[in-house]
């Protein structure tokens, strides 16, 4: 019997700095990739979230649920 695929949505940060884009998957602790652009570094944390999910049920280990995230802009005045 073929086992079913199951679909996971989780939310992502993506930096840009010098060298390319770093991201990350708050919800998925050390999963991180990165890429020389924005599309690459998608694709590649992607694969990580992936890859991640599939060592944890090899383990039978449980997948955290993806949680919402908020994106804010704070205002700081520094003297």
């Amino acid at each position: 019997m073929k086992k079913m695929e199951q679909i996971y949505r989780f939310p992502v940060i993506v930096e840009h700095d010098k060298d390319g884009y770093f991201a990350t998957c708050p919800d998925l602790q050390g999963c991180y990739s990165q890429g020389e652009t924005y599309e690459d570094t998608l694709a590649n944390i992607t694969k990580a979230i992936r890859l991640h999910i599939e060592d944890r049920n090899a383990e039978h280990e449980e997948v955290s649920q993806p949680s919402a995230v908020s994106l804010s802009t704070v205002e700081v005045s520094v003297a």
